[in-house]
C-alpha cells in the first residue's frame, strides 16, 4: 500500500511538473526556439512541439494516476 501511495504522489508530481511547462511554453511567443529533452539528450524544436509533446505526455501521466486509482 505505500509503493501505492508513492507512485500515487510521484505521478501528482509529473502531472503539475507537465501543467507547468505547457503554461510557460504558452506564454512564449510561437517564433521561439525551445530545447525539449528526449532521454539524456536535449534537441532544439519549436514551442509548438513542445507543448504538443507535454500534453500528450500530460494525458499519459493522468491515465496512469487514473488506472492506479481505479478499483
Amino acid at each position: 500500500m505505500a509503493a501505492s501511495a508513492d507512485t500515487s504522489r510521484d505521478l501528482v508530481k509529473q502531472i503539475r511538473s507537465h501543467e507547468v511547462a505547457i503554461v510557460e511554453l504558452n506564454n512564449l511567443p510561437s517564433s521561439r526556439a525551445v530545447y525539449q529533452k528526449n532521454g539524456n539528450i536535449f534537441f532544439r524544436t519549436s514551442a509548438q512541439r513542445a507543448t504538443t509533446f507535454e500534453q500528450r505526455q500530460l494525458d499519459a501521466t493522468k491515465a496512469k494516476l487514473e488506472k492506479l486509482n481505479s478499483p
